[in-house]
């Protein structure tokens, strides 16, 4: 055959269409099944179970009975959550005056202000009640809140919840007679206002306590707790029982 009638092998080849490869990153059923699991285990996360077992960076803690569980001043390096009992959280002047700020019960947080970057307590924490407390480091409570939104949302709530609080208190102090600021902490000790039935002041607040949360003197509230008894807002049998009657007291003008 003659070199002008030999077929162009060239123009054979380029005809023939390449076979299409299959791209091996395509997602497979398997991959899709992992993912759903894998999203499902992160959905499982429980605030409610982290908050009261032991694991990374926290530890379950013993306090008795009026037992200092941080003082003014010391190193703010932790977290603590409440798992049972009551905690008085003071602060102290230079002059040595005590004010008690706030009443601490089960499901509460305290010590948050490390998170804020606080160096130092500016206050005190003593256990009213033996306690039952979950110790939470800094760089634990920290990685937490970054990594599972459904336990941030709920601290997130508790803080906003603080603050309306810590409002209030101001208000009160600010505008309140000290009768109606002593009515409102009789009622929000007794969970007045809150999901759950009012219960017994448990345990029982001193009047000391008690004036130095409302800003004024034991023989003030001496005299107003006899009023607010003989006015059967409230009794005493075995604790002191708060009555929604002394609601009154605080809706007065």
């Amino acid at each position: 055959m003659s070199p002008a009638l030999q077929p162009d092998s060239s123009l054979q080849t380029s005809n023939i269409p390449s076979q299409t490869s299959i791209n091996p990153t395509l997602p497979t059923k398997r991959d899709a099944i992992n993912a759903r699991a894998a999203a499902g285990k992160r959905r499982n996360f429980n605030p409610h179970a982290f908050l009261a077992t032991i694991g990374e960076g926290r530890k379950p803690v013993g306090f008795k009975k009026r037992q200092t569980i941080f003082a003014q001043g010391d190193l703010a390096d932790s977290v603590f959550y409440i798992q049972t009992g009551k905690v008085k959280l003071t602060v102290v002047s230079k002059t040595g005056k005590e004010a008690t700020i706030g009443i601490c019960g089960d499901g509460d947080f305290f010590g948050e202000a490390s998170l804020a970057g606080q160096p130092l307590r500016m206050g005190s924490a003593t256990a009213i009640t033996d306690c039952a407390i979950l110790r939470i480091d800094k760089n634990a409570m920290m990685k937490v809140l970054h990594r599972e939104h459904e336990f941030s949302d709920m601290f997130v709530a508790y803080l906003l919840a603080r603050n309306i609080r810590y409002e209030e208190d101001l208000v009160d102090q600010l505008f309140n007679s000290s009768e109606k600021r002593l009515a409102r902490i009789l009622l929000l000790l007794a969970h007045f206002g809150k999901e759950g039935t009012p219960q017994t002041v448990v345990p029982k607040i001193s009047q000391e306590m008690l004036a130095e949360m409302i800003g004024t003197t034991r023989s003030r509230v001496s005299y107003f707790m006899n009023r607010f008894r003989k006015l059967g807002f409230i009794h005493y049998n075995g604790g002191l029982q708060v009555h929604s009657s002394l609601l009154n007291v605080v809706l007065h003008d």
